[in-house]
């Protein structure tokens, strides 16, 4: 089973993949998104749930999202369908690093995902030049609660200056000539929503295809995750969403 077949199945409950519930994804949306026409750029869509939200409340709004999973991509093609708003979404499967167009965009999303850029800071570099003038960009990340210890730092696979607290972590994203114009912090209640939906969601399949031959390996994983949350990075480990715009320079 590889690590995204497995997350695939583990979002099943929870198709937006970061700790957010659906009121807070709107409530950005609302912030970010332009009345009118309008172009939405999504790197790392995964199943497009934002996309299909932000298409769906703006009928003039166009969406591309970019992702490596190709499966992921048809599920979203799949859901575009289904509500109606397939005619205004361009999929493309690929790195999101090296996905190009030559229009830019009213808005650049990145949530959850800026591992695909290397980091917070490499993934505003990568969305400025993708910006039109006046556009934002909506960008997830992780942050430390509280100084991680080495429980936490072991079940996230992570080094203690891979994030920092929500004050450093905002002052370098303004010292990066960047402007919050909103932002959302995921509560601990989304939090746990989000990790019970995730470990949940893959060991309910496991325990459904007992004789498929990933059914050990997924509820493996899905113990391993949730035993590195309840006893690692739980109460530590936290995500906030910014709303951005460039600040002129």
């Amino acid at each position: 089973m590889t690590a995204l077949n497995a997350s695939r199945i583990a979002h099943t409950g929870h198709p937006v993949a970061a700790p957010l519930a659906d009121a807070s994804v709107e409530r950005l949306l609302e912030r970010a998104v332009p009345r009118g026409a309008g172009r939405v750029l999504d790197l790392g869509c995964g199943q497009g749930v934002w996309l299909h939200r932000a298409l769906a409340a703006h009928p003039e709004v166009r969406g591309v999202g970019v992702d490596l999973d190709a499966d992921a991509l048809s599920a979203a093609r799949a859901d575009a369908e289904r509500l109606g708003v397939a005619g205004r979404l361009t999929l493309h499967h690929g790195p999101a690093r090296d996905h190009g167009d030559p229009e830019p965009f009213d808005v650049v999303l990145c949530v959850g995902a800026t591992h695909a850029f290397g980091g917070l800071l490499p993934t505003l570099a990568a969305v400025r030049p993708r910006l039109a003038p006046g556009g934002v960009a909506v960008v997830g990340d992780g942050f430390w609660e509280r100084p991680p210890g080495p429980a936490a730092l072991d079940a996230l696979g992570a080094t203690e200056d891979e994030f920092a607290d929500l004050a450093t972590t905002v002052g370098r994203v303004t010292g990066d000539g960047w402007a919050p114009v909103y932002g959302h912090t995921s509560s601990p209640a989304e939090w746990d929503a989000y990790e019970w939906s995730w470990t949940g969601s893959l060991t309910r399949w496991a325990l459904e295809n007992p004789g498929h031959p990933h059914s050990a390996e997924a509820l493996r994983r899905a113990t391993a995750h949730r035993d590195g949350w309840l006893a690692g990075y739980r109460g530590t480990l936290g995500f906030v969403t910014l709303v951005l715009r460039p600040v002129p320079s």
